[in-house]
């Protein structure tokens, strides 16, 4: 490998394996993480949000989630509610994350704690559900890419199965260039390659209570070292991106102009 970017180079656009016609007509962006706890669900539903306020029909799916909390006889997913109400509230709230767990594990490990398995069909099928009714599904998934979501699965398998292109969240904060070029590397690699549409830097300190210096140039250290773009930056808090973005344009694999931040 003679460069980073040589790695990261353009793949052709891949076809979205479907069933039917309606589902074939849906695209969709499959947000992960560089880690866990980096913001990924605050920035796919502002993303979701932002599809929504243009009148474009989105669906969202985070196919399992653990550390839910228990109400009566129903498990809770805050971070499938979250998605949800950003999208406008679409179909059944109980389809948006229809495998939950209360361990706070990976979702295998916490179905396990719950003597019960992660249906890895229904991780697939669930998103047929939004496919149907949507014109873009923004999907989430556990942690990052190689975060395990069964014995012998990945985030990554389930993203290969979907065919959508990916956002990488990163955290705007120390290591975060070695943990979103370790990301790329992985995405290029993993069963051939699995596309990435864009990289979203996330915020994680509020202003003006900043312990980290390096939040200042990482933006630009990522914007020289990475072939997928860095598309926006979310500020804390933030109810909207630095730039506008169109995220049907990249769920549709086009090149799309770079604006100036706002």
């Amino acid at each position: 490998m003679s460069s980073t970017k040589t790695a990261f180079a353009k793949r052709p656009a891949r076809a979205l394996a479907a069933s039917n016609g309606a589902l074939r007509a849906c695209v969709g962006l499959f947000v992960v993480g560089t880690d866990t706890g980096v913001g990924k669900t605050y920035v796919a539903a502002r993303i979701a949000d932002e599809l929504r306020r243009r009148r474009i029909k989105v669906g969202v799916y985070k196919p399992a989630a653990s550390g839910c909390v228990r109400q009566g006889r129903r498990l809770i997913s805050s971070d499938a509610i979250a998605l949800w109400e950003a999208a406008g509230k679409p179909g059944d709230i109980e389809r948006v994350c229809p495998q939950r767990f209360v361990a706070s594990l990976s979702p295998h490990l916490a179905a396990r704690e719950e003597q019960r398995q992660i249906d890895s069909n229904l991780l697939r099928k669930g998103l047929d559900y939004w496919r149907r009714r949507s014109q873009i599904v923004i999907v989430e998934g556990a942690g990052g890419l190689m975060s395990p979501i069964g014995d012998q699965e990945y985030v990554a398998d389930l993203a290969k199965a979907f065919g959508f292109p990916l956002i990488v969240v990163a955290p705007n904060k120390i290591g975060t260039i070695n943990q979103t070029l370790q990301t790329l590397i992985a995405a290029e690699t993993y069963g051939g390659g699995l596309k990435v549409a864009g990289i979203v830097l996330n915020d994680i300190y509020p202003p003006g209570r900043v312990p980290d210096p390096s939040v200042v140039s990482n933006r630009l250290e990522l914007e020289l070292r990475c072939v997928p773009p860095v598309v926006a930056q979310l500020g804390n808090g933030a109810v909207q991106f630095d730039r506008e973005v169109d995220w049907l344009a990249l769920a549709t694999d086009k090149e799309i102009p770079m604006t100036k931040p706002q």
